[in-house]
């Protein structure tokens, strides 16, 4: 467990969450985190989110599973399994597309999905660190790391309070 703390401020409703928000970078208080049960658009322009690489790693993976189609096939039929079927050439280009195409989706998607769980360090059996069980359902957490004493909690208080929180607490050990 860290020893970081934590200011949560528990919202009923996205829209008190958002104007809490930009409130508090108005007022040149770092975010934490936002934890929401279902997208709130705009949030990721609030909180300064850079804009994920991950289709860069799609891309690279699907160009990886057609170069390993297409090599595949060449090499199958010219090579390994040559058959002369009707004085066709061996490399008919035509007849390999639609397994190519099919193989660089699957590249494309595994290696997304092996970037994506190797990014964000998931793996089986890891144990989840949510701020309250209550964002899994209907309630929208607005987190402020406590980290220096340029941040003052009775602010952040009555800025959540301001915006119509439900309960604001303290947190312990979040990651």
């Amino acid at each position: 467990m860290s020893n970081k703390n934590f200011l949560l401020g528990i919202f009923e409703d996205e829209e008190h969450l958002v104007n809490a928000s930009k409130e508090l970078k108005d007022k040149k208080i770092p975010i934490f985190d936002v934890y929401t049960p279902f997208p709130l658009h705009g949030l990721d322009d609030l909180l300064d989110i850079k804009r994920s690489r991950l289709p860069y790693i799609t891309f690279i993976g699907g160009i990886i599973g057609l170069s390993v189609g297409l090599w595949f096939q060449i090499w199958t039929s010219k090579v390994s399994w040559p058959l002369n079927v009707g004085g066709k050439p061996f490399n008919s280009f035509t007849a390999f597309i639609p397994v190519a195409f099919e193989i660089t989706v699957l590249f494309g998607a595994l290696i997304t999905v092996a970037a994506f769980f190797f990014r964000t360090r998931l793996f089986p059996g890891k144990a989840g660190d949510i701020p309250d069980i209550k964002i899994t359902e209907d309630a929208f957490v607005l987190a402020v790391e406590l980290k220096s004493s340029a941040i003052d909690p009775d602010l952040v208080s009555s800025i959540f309070s301001t915006h119509k929180a439900k309960e604001i607490k303290t947190k312990r050990g979040m990651k």
